[in-house]
C-alpha cells in the first residue's frame, strides 16, 4: 500500500515498482525517527544476485541506492534515493 505521496515521488525519481518489491523482499529494516527505513547493504544485494540471477540484478542495478519508508500500519511514506550515508 502506498500513499499518495509515495506514489508521486516514486515517479518524479524513477523508482519502479520492481525496486520497491525487491527492496521488500531484500533490503534491511532499520527504525529512524518514528518509521521504518527499508535500504539495500552489500550483504542483500549478495543475496539478491544470488536469488535473481545476473541479469534480472542488472535490470535492477539504478535502483540499489534507493530506499523506502514504511510507516508503522505498513503503508509506503516515501521512496528516494541515497546520496550520502545512512546515519543511525
Amino acid at each position: 500500500m502506498f500513499t499518495h505521496h509515495a506514489e508521486a515521488r516514486m515517479q518524479q525519481r524513477g523508482i519502479s515498482q520492481q525496486a520497491v518489491d525487491a527492496l521488500m523482499a531484500y533490503g534491511e529494516y532499520r527504525r529512524h525517527r518514528g518509521a521504518e527505513v527499508c535500504y539495500f547493504t552489500r550483504q542483500s544485494r549478495s543475496h539478491m544476485l544470488k536469488d535473481m540471477g545476473k541479469s534480472a540484478f542488472l535490470k535492477l542495478e539504478k535502483a540499489l541506492d534507493a530506499y523506502l519508508v514504511v510507516g508503522d500500519d505498513g503503508a509506503i511514506i516515501t521512496a528516494g534515493h541515497r546520496h550520502h550515508r545512512l546515519k543511525f
